[in-house]
């Protein structure tokens, strides 16, 4: 895998020791196929993106060994008065061979007024690989509009300006252009985009022209022991950037997953100010996959957290307050969770189990 507040949220940067104070969380939604990023609308209506199970094929090969293989899959389900349904079906999905797990897909959602929204498409490859796939994958990483009657639009393909620009080709182990869109805002006169592949943040306006906001630092870390490189050799660690959020400040935010080899409290939060490089705010986290604001401080989504190399699956949500405490919200039951969104009564809704098919759940949290 390729290749971030208000001033009173500035004393982010030196965290203090997290506090346990776990919540059983409720199961609102399941059956879902590697659910990513979610979002709530203001009528507390639940929106997730499922990155799908992929098909028959074509297939390529996976970035992390194996075949993946494509079929119609993907889905933007929306949660109300307890039920589920799936208002945009048959995108394209990209999934391992025989299980349909790890999918890249639909991999965010943002809604807006009226149940119109928009959603990106990951791919997690070089661009060329979508021409590979035929014309069923052309519509991998790309910015689509929807409606609540689920017809889809077309707002930009992220992948052609990853292969046109390549914006991070100047950053240490940046080998080739790789695209893999994992985050959506919409924003005044536009949306931004986090492009986890290219470790960058795209503008892209309202007559879907794309330029580049930001692009995320590699960083030099300790090889782990079992590469066999010499004893204190360090490798390029790509900062693979997952979420965006507007803070309190009316600043745009952004989480990092990290690279291998994934270490632990290696991930950061970043706040991306016009004209400023990216700024670092929060530090010490491990392979965040989303974040939100809520009035209390900052929620953040670690898929791992004891790292993704450490073979288990166990997450969390972590709560940073305004002084820089930091807060177990949630990790009970929470099995690879990815994307999380904040209710208008204090709710936390989680998406759990996010790279599984069939198994994938929305978990609430109060």
């Amino acid at each position: 895998m390729r290749r971030a507040l208000l001033l009173s949220l500035i004393s982010i940067i030196v965290l203090a020791p997290a506090a346990a104070a776990d919540s059983g969380p409720k199961v609102v939604a399941s059956g879902l196929d590697n659910p990513r990023g979610i979002d709530v609308d203001r009528h507390g209506f639940v929106y997730v993106a499922e990155a799908g199970r992929g098909g028959a094929g074509p297939c390529i090969p996976g970035a992390e060994g194996g075949q993946v293989c494509l079929g119609p899959t993907g889905a933007i389900t929306q949660i109300a008065f307890g039920k589920q349904r799936r208002i945009v079906s048959g995108q394209p999905s990209l999934a391992a061979e025989g299980t349909g797990a790890a999918a890249s897909g639909p991999q965010d959602v943002d809604v807006r007024r009226f149940g119109r929204g928009s959603f990106v498409t990951g791919l997690g490859a070089n661009p060329t690989a979508r021409d590979e796939l035929g014309d069923g994958g052309s519509g991998l990483a790309k910015l689509f509009a929807f409606t609540p009657w689920g017809r889809v639009v077309e707002r930009a393909d992220l992948a052609a300006y990853e292969a046109a620009n390549d914006p991070d080709k100047d950053q240490p182990g940046s080998e080739a252009p790789d695209t893999n869109p994992s985050s959506v805002l919409e924003v005044r006169r536009g949306h931004v985009v986090v492009d986890a592949g290219g470790n960058d943040l795209l503008r892209v306006g309202h007559d879907g022209e794309l330029s580049t906001l930001a692009i995320f630092p590699s960083r030099f870390v300790d090889a782990p022991p079992f590469l066999g490189l010499p004893p204190g050799a360090q490798i390029p660690m790509q900062s693979v950037p997952t979420a965006v959020a507007k803070g309190p400040d009316g600043v745009l935010y952004v989480a990092e997953l990290t690279g291998f080899p994934f270490p632990v409290g290696a991930a950061n939060i970043y706040r991306v100010a016009p004209g400023s490089p990216p700024e670092v705010v929060a530090s010490g986290l491990t392979n965040v996959t989303d974040l939100a604001f809520g009035h209390d401080g900052l929620y953040v989504v670690q898929i791992a957290r004891n790292g993704l190399l450490a073979g288990d699956s166990s997450g969390e949500v972590v709560r940073i307050s305004h002084d820089g405490t930091r807060t177990s919200i949630a990790s009970e039951g929470l099995v690879e969770p990815y994307g999380i969104a904040l209710g208008r009564r204090g709710e936390i809704y989680v998406s759990n189990k996010s790279t599984s098919a069939g198994e994938g759940e929305i978990l609430r949290v109060r």
